[in-house]
């Protein structure tokens, strides 16, 4: 199976909510792809066991339910397994960040480490602010946690990754010349 094929279910999911929210279909089916989500995402980024079982507990919960709500919380879940897995690389020798610096150059000169652990701070910054308008949009209509979790919360992830490659052209220019 191709990679790429891995990431359908969480292409399908924003998907599934903006369908459902035009065409007045319940959310609760899009538990059945958290399962396979949670499994493939626990796998290749090695976030917690606790983040699998969770986003698996939460699709099984909704599907059995047949309600929402279970489902409503995984973008929480997912921003706190990701809090988690960068959070408590600051503890480690190497921070997240820095590990994949260093595939890209094994030779990392110290103000690049300091560097990476800033953008790890950063990200993890990011993610508590962008898990808690997840959570606060659970309880808000259903309009805005499709708006919110389905398309601006990508669009926020998209425009940090490209901020951060601005300045880490910067940095790179300072720490080279």
């Amino acid at each position: 199976m191709p990679g790429w094929f891995s990431l359908l279910p969480g292409l399908l999911i924003p998907a599934w909510f903006w369908l459902a929210q035009v065409q007045g279909w319940p959310f609760w089916p899009a538990g059945l792809l958290l399962v396979p989500l949670a499994w493939r995402g626990a796998g290749s980024l090695q976030l917690p066991r606790w983040a699998l079982l969770g986003a698996t507990a939460l699709g099984l919960a909704a599907v059995f339910a047949r309600h929402e709500l279970p489902v409503l919380f995984y973008p929480v879940l997912v921003n706190a397994a990701f809090l988690a897995l960068f959070g408590l690389s600051l503890r480690a020798r190497q921070t997240v960040i820095e590990r994949i610096a260093r595939l890209r150059e094994p030779e990392l000169p110290p103000a690049a480490v300091v560097y990476t652990r800033k953008v790890t701070i950063a990200w993890c910054i990011f993610f508590i602010v962008n898990g808690l308008i997840a959570l606060w949009t659970t309880q808000q209509a259903r309009m805005v946690w499709t708006l919110y979790n389905g398309a601006i919360s990508y669009l926020l992830t998209g425009l940090m990754f490209a901020g951060e490659w601005l300045i880490r052209q910067r940095v790179r220019r300072g720490i080279d010349g």
